[in-house]
């Protein structure tokens, strides 16, 4: 063995979605090996219990076989015994996320915190991997993608790779199968774009402008970079959404169609949408992967990471997505500001911004937001989306009273320079703290306003001495989220359910009733199947409540599980909680370098 601890891992039943890991110890603990597996993965707040799919579990040493018992729900203890010791588990990979471990005939994808046990005591120590095939020739085509430092693989990937210790090892997840795979240079470091999936799409515009997303956050921060190579894996099917960062990676899945069409010049909405998780992953190499919250430095994987911080590294990584997007040129001004629209609309929704602050929510994410039910836009708050909205209010803020000598780009930089000089993790107060050092300005006021009240930011005001106009008005159909403009004069409000809804088998399903709502003063709950308005089945809630007025009162009849249940609704108009912006010429500077 190279390393005081090594792995191995192949998928051994691709039908059954089985990999098959072996972890070696050179020199086991003399009162008996301990193995344990991470309850969660950095970068998304929820204890997922991992180990839930470990199964045949059976260690080796030079004398046979090495009893193993197990200690809790993820940590194994294999007896006393002369080194090495040889532990082998399988492990069932179903997880079409970018969290856990996938396998089936056409790909495999891991993330290590998945897969491997740590060796207790040996978590600092260097370690090592093999990555094997599948056996068979169906599967001679078959590559491995990933950022893990080489040893000695073939063209293929396949073969050994190392870690400088467990947690280098957990932060570099691994794609299979038989992917595109597209190269470019960012500012001089290599990067790879790995595209798995069907589809069909012009690569080598996904690369080009992914380039103009990494080469603008790069020279953002300032050389170095934080990685001297970076892996992008891109898996795309239907109807699925999301990106999870590491230190010289990212995993992403994302709908086919938001691929960009060969011949095709304009970027679709989809595409857009890709683009923009694209640079939030990117720039989180610097907002969360190097600059960090204390309680996060080290990670302590077995149980929840408690920090009010979130909002700066979920919300202010989301502010930055979209802005990276106008300013290195890939979409203009209006087009920004229509995304920007759509937050402000989805966060004015939710009346749980007015009962759960940003330092709550922070703080709550691994019992309330990824845990989300259908009562969670009444009672909770996005650190993404109103952290997004906070650090635009921030950034306005620090530019108006600086008179434009400071904006929240200084300390973003200074929080980074800070971290490349020590490697420490922030304490709770101190991002605020230094954003104040660096500014020069008491921002107390507004950090007390914007993290610790439900009290609304004050966007019109700001985005006013920007000359842009922000304005709100009653939506146009339930798919409209806001965007770019005025309002028109003398619409008529629609009416609405004061619900969010889905099309099911037998009408429209109650995802989220909305508090204050005529659903939820009719006494319709999140989950009902609502089969009739008035006697009518239900399809288009637009279409059929456009036949009355505020104030009239209809039956609708829905199932509750199996129940089928009537209620008298009274017919509300929709709030004018969309919002509209317009700049005027020569305004929204602060979108410039």
């Amino acid at each position: 063995m190279i390393a005081p601890v090594h792995y191995s891992i192949r998928p051994v039943s691709v039908a059954a979605h089985l990999f098959e890991v072996v972890v070696e110890v050179a020199k086991p603990a003399k009162k008996g090996q301990v193995f344990s597996l991470p309850a969660w993965i950095p970068g998304s707040y929820l204890i997922r219990e991992f180990a839930r799919h470990i199964g045949a579990v059976s260690a080796r040493s030079a004398e046979g076989e090495v009893g193993v018992r197990k200690l809790d729900k993820h940590t194994w203890q294999a007896d006393s015994c002369k080194g090495p010791l040889r532990l082998s588990y399988q492990v069932y990979a179903y997880d079409l996320s970018v969290r856990g471990a996938y396998l089936d005939e056409d790909r495999g994808f891991f993330n290590a915190s998945s897969v491997f046990l740590a060796a207790e005591g040996y978590e600092s120590s260097a370690c090592s991997v093999d990555i094997l095939p599948p056996k068979g020739k169906r599967f001679d085509d078959w590559k491995v993608a990933t950022s893990l430092p080489v040893a000695e693989v073939k063209k293929s990937g396949f073969g050994r790779y190392r870690a400088a210790d467990y947690d280098e090892l957990l932060d570099h997840p691994v794609e299979l199968g038989c992917f595109e795979r597209i190269s470019f240079k960012a500012c001089g470091i290599p990067h790879e774009f790995v595209v798995s999936g069907r589809f069909k799409a012009d690569l080598k515009r996904l690369a080009r402008d992914t380039k103009r997303i990494c080469e603008y956050q790069i020279k953002f921060f300032g050389k170095p970079a934080p990685f001297d190579r970076y892996v992008f894996m891109l898996y795309v099917g239907k109807d699925i959404y999301g990106g999870l960062e590491h230190r010289a990676s990212t995993a992403l899945v994302a709908n086919r169609d938001d691929l960009p069409a060969e011949g095709e010049e304009a970027i679709s909405d989809g595409y857009l949408k890709l683009l923009g998780l694209i640079s939030h992953e990117y720039f989180h190499s610097w907002n969360v992967k190097s600059v960090k919250p204390a309680a996060f430095a080290p990670y302590d994987l077995r149980s929840e990471g408690y920090t009010r911080l979130l909002w700066a590294f979920e919300g202010i990584t989301s502010y930055y997505d979209d802005l990276t997007l106008v300013r290195c040129g890939l979409i203009d001004a209006q087009r920004y500001l229509g995304l920007l629209a759509q937050t402000i609309s989805g966060v004015q929704r939710g009346a749980g911004r007015l009962k759960q602050t940003l330092e709550e929510s922070s703080f709550d994410a691994w019992i309330k937001y990824y845990r989300q039910d259908e009562n969670s836009p009444n009672s909770i708050v996005s650190y993404y989306t109103k952290g997004s909205l906070a650090a635009l209010a921030l950034d306005l803020t620090i530019r108006r009273e600086s008179d434009g000598k400071r904006s929240l780009d200084d300390v973003m930089r200074a929080l980074y320079a800070k971290w490349a000089k020590d490697r420490q993790g922030l304490a709770e107060d101190e991002w605020e703290r230094i954003a104040g050092e660096v500014t020069g300005l008491d921002l107390q006021a507004f950090f007390d306003n914007a993290l610790r009240s439900t009290q609304d930011l004050p966007l019109v005001e700001l985005l006013a001495q920007q000359q842009v106009s922000m304005q709100w008005d009653t939506a146009d159909s339930a798919a409209d989220s806001g965007g770019t403009g005025v309002p028109k004069a003398g619409k008529k409000p629609r009416l609405t359910l004061g619900a969010k809804t889905v099309p099911d088998a037998l009408g429209l399903r109650l995802v989220n009733v909305l508090d204050g709502g005529a659903a939820q003063h009719a006494g319709l709950s999140g989950g009902d199947v609502v089969i009739a308005f008035d006697g009518l089945r239900a399809v288009d809630p637009d279409k059929a409540l456009a036949r009355f007025r505020a104030g009239d009162k209809i039956t609708v009849h829905a199932f509750r599980r199996d129940e089928l249940k009537t209620f008298e609704l009274t017919l509300k108009s929709a709030e004018a909680d969309t919002c509209r912006l317009s700049v005027a010429e020569g305004g929204a500077k602060w979108l410039e370098d």
